[in-house]
């Protein structure tokens, strides 16, 4: 599952990422590494792109972003 497939509201933790995309190790800076906890809170009209809460904060990625980041799903409560 990756981060483009989380539900909203749903929470996961990043497992493994595919870093062949420059742009995925910017967002490793951000926080988007192994073992964070975040949630899907919402996304733009049309789907893309997807907003995340990570460590209090709010990120947006686009879809094709998020598919880099392969999470496992938490249990409702997180």
């Amino acid at each position: 599952m990756t981060l483009a497939s989380l539900g909203r509201g749903q929470k996961g933790v990043i497992r493994a990422i595919d870093t062949s995309d420059p742009m995925v190790q910017r967002l490793m800076v951000l926080g988007l590494v192994e073992g964070a906890e975040l949630e899907y809170s919402s996304a733009a009209i049309g789907g893309d792109p997807l907003e995340f809460r990570l460590f209090g904060n709010a990120i947006s990625l686009r879809k094709e972003q998020a598919r880099h980041f392969t999470v496992s799903p938490l249990p409702n409560g997180g």
